[in-house]
């Protein structure tokens, strides 16, 4: 069965012909799941049209299932899931564009480097949260169905080249107890609180059963949770928590600051929280809507910023995805956030629905941005795939 990537780069070879004025003739046959086959000669718009469509359904997003397909993704019962070791296959991706051509800065970023990955163990996918060690060379990764993924990841000249040590196991509510209910396994996101990814605290969000909770880890295995956070005013009212990072500057103190996905406020900017105080209630706080796109993961600087993870999905133009950057002195219970985007990517990048954000340093001390997608468990549409990239000094 020919790969719907596949039928992307000859969508792109086929646009390049329509750009020189030839007319195309594009047939596209996924095979058995997508019984539709289109044969025709096509305009440079309509072929443009034609190759939208393909984009979208290569990366449908947003847990749809379109309805032409035969059966709906899979996602596993976590409260059947045990601690065991699997097995994580990593294929490079060389270039972030999808037409191949070395162009290594994008933005105000320098790709690095990217792995699709995959496993045979049906409890893979789905990361919606991810979090990295100080050193980038070990990561925890949260899915929203209810399970973890430990992981050391390997470099190769400065670029991600494998995991290795794999281990995958379910999340615990209070106490060590299985997580019984569908609506509480929702993990979001990921934040190293203190320790290292070996023994220490996590932050994990959920988004249905709202929630923040400390978790711990031990031997590299995260565990229940030891408390929640107490919960910022009107939070339960709002649907949607996506997003917690760590505010690690001088002033903040290791503040947290936590997203919803697409809960907006009456002036329509997105709906946050801050706590200055981990054992007080947190604090309003919001972030401008700009471009209808949806807060993903966020993640604290060292020096105190933020940088914040977006998406955006519409049937006309396929998924979308951004990184904005947020200063240190604007961080305060009450404002209106805004940002300097740092990168902005569409289908012509090889991005997925981009979710999982985290930041380590490198050996020589550059800022290090790697980000995770979650595949909902829709192995024949998506990928889960790790990019990574640096920050760029002014």
């Amino acid at each position: 069965m020919r790969s719907l990537l596949d039928t992307l780069e000859a969508r792109n070879a086929g646009l390049a012909a329509a750009e020189a004025g030839q007319r195309v003739s594009l047939r596209f046959d996924p095979g058995a799941w997508v019984q539709t086959k289109i044969t025709r000669s096509f305009s440079k718009r309509s072929l443009r049209r034609v190759g939208q469509l393909l984009s979208i359904v290569a990366l449908i997003g947003m847990g749809a299932s379109p309805s032409f397909a035969n059966k709906k993704p899979f996602k596993p019962d976590s409260g059947s899931v045990t601690v065991r070791s699997i097995e994580v296959s990593s294929r490079a991706i060389r270039h972030f564009h999808r037409d191949g051509t070395a162009r290594p800065i994008v933005g105000k970023l320098r790709w690095r480097g990217g792995l699709i990955l995959s496993s045979t163990d049906t409890a893979f996918g789905g990361y919606s949260g991810l979090t990295l060690s100080p050193d980038g060379k070990s990561l925890i990764a949260v899915s929203d169905a209810g399970t973890w993924l430990s992981a050391d990841l390997s470099y190769k000249k400065g670029r991600p080249f494998g995991l290795h040590k794999a281990r995958i196991g379910p999340l615990l509510a209070l106490k060590n107890r299985r997580l019984t209910r569908r609506r509480d396994r929702d993990a979001e996101s990921i934040r190293l609180l203190k320790g290292n990814l070996k023994y220490g605290t996590a932050l994990v969000s959920f988004e249905v059963n709202q929630r923040i909770g400390f978790f711990d880890i031990r031997g590299g295995r995260l565990g229940g949770p030891s408390r929640y956070l107490r919960p910022g005013r009107g939070l339960f009212r709002n649907k949607g928590l996506e997003a917690v990072a760590l505010l690690s500057g001088k002033k903040s103190r290791r503040d947290v600051i936590a997203f919803a996905e697409r809960s907006l406020d009456s002036n329509g900017h997105h709906r946050g929280w801050i706590w200055n105080n981990l054992k007080a209630p947190g604090r309003p706080v919001a972030l401008r809507n700009l471009d209808g796109f949806d807060i993903t993961d966020a993640a604290g600087l060292e020096n105190g910023d933020l940088l914040v993870l977006e998406r955006r999905f519409r049937w006309s133009e396929g998924v979308k995805m951004r990184v904005r950057h947020i200063k240190a002195k604007t961080l305060q219970p009450g404002a209106i956030l805004n940002g300097k985007t740092l990168v902005r990517a569409d289908m012509r990048y090889e991005i997925d629905n981009m979710e999982g954000l985290a930041v380590h340093k490198d050996p020589a001390g550059k800022t290090v941005i790697t980000l995770i997608s979650d595949n909902n468990f829709n192995t024949f549409l998506q990928r889960t795939v790790l990019l990574q990239f640096e920050l760029l000094s002014k």
